[in-house]
């Protein structure tokens, strides 16, 4: 499988009380389970990313739980009020105990 790299757009720049608009999306299968390899005939393990968390200079600003319907490649969009300058740190965690992360610093003024 490719090297999975999750992607987040995030302003570089707000004022304090400003509302931003958080994007992310990560690559990922999203293998359900249900399907079956088509040269073996057995079912491909589930492999989901099941939990996606995003918090600002340690506080966590959106969580949510990820269930196998979601389509491959999740994408989160969420709002928040900027407090201060700071980061955003982003962690998804998968079925297999991979664990994906990044981060974006906010600047004020």
């Amino acid at each position: 499988m490719a090297k999975i790299k999750p992607r987040v757009k995030v302003p570089k720049k707000a004022d304090i009380g400003e509302i931003i608009t958080i994007k992310t999306l990560i690559s990922h299968p999203m293998e359900s389970g249900q399907r079956k390899d088509k040269k073996t005939g057995e079912t491909i393990p589930r492999n989901i990313v099941n939990s996606f968390t995003a918090s600002f200079n340690g506080e966590p600003v959106f969580e949510a739980v990820v269930e196998p319907a979601v389509s491959a490649n999740p994408y989160f969009e969420f709002q928040m009020r900027v407090p201060a300058a700071g980061e955003m740190a982003f962690k998804w965690i998968a079925d297999d105990g991979e664990v994906y992360e990044t981060s974006k610093k906010i600047k004020v003024g």
